[in-house]
């Protein structure tokens, strides 16, 4: 199947470029706010460090009962 395209209209045009009358772009300032990409993993972290824990006190156990079992 081909994929069919869709043109633009020219009330999107408008609006991405602004009013050409006044020349003041609308897109502008939404740009600025979204253009600083600040990404917070403290979350990531806090999960990374419990599973590394989690991790090495299971495998500290095991090596424990080894030693008990045989």
């Amino acid at each position: 199947m081909a994929k069919k395209i869709k043109k633009r209209s020219t009330s999107a045009a408008t609006a991405v470029l602004g009013n050409a009358e006044t020349g003041t772009p609308k897109a502008t300032a939404a740009r600025a706010s979204t253009s600083e990409f600040s990404p917070d993993y403290s979350y990531v972290k806090k999960d990374l460090k419990r599973i590394g824990i989690l991790a090495g006190s299971f495998f500290v156990i095991l090596v424990v009962l080894s030693f008990f079992l045989r």
